[in-house]
């Protein structure tokens, strides 16, 4: 098994087009296959107008492919407060999520506004 029961979880969806929506994911998981993975958490869409990527509200569940290539999955820390979880721009302006409290993690390869 690649992913524990518990473990949580940060997943992007790389584009395979230019226009292609760009998605995150943050959660827990909730089963794991060696091919699938059952995560139950918060998506994040970034949104042309304002540059970010804007949390949607509700909790969502989705399953994820371990073997399909559009997905990067980074393990996060046990005590990572998903709810928590927001983008952030550091002070060399590089995009990054935290929960503001124990976890951060730079994202991005450019500036924070890419």
């Amino acid at each position: 098994m690649t992913l524990k029961i518990g473990e949580k979880v940060f997943i992007i969806t790389l584009r395979l087009i230019e226009k292609d929506l760009r998605r995150h994911i943050v959660g827990e998981v909730l089963e794991s296959t060696d091919m699938t993975a059952r995560v139950r958490g918060y998506a994040f869409v970034y949104d042309d107008a304002s540059g970010d990527f804007m949390r949607r509200e509700e909790v969502r569940t989705r399953i994820f492919s371990l073997t399909d290539a559009v997905y990067i999955i980074n393990l996060l820390p046990g005590e990572t407060v998903l709810e928590d979880i927001s983008y952030q721009a550091d002070d060399k302006n590089q995009r990054m999520i935290t929960d503001g409290k124990t976890f951060q993690m730079n994202v991005s390869e450019f500036s924070a506004r890419n």
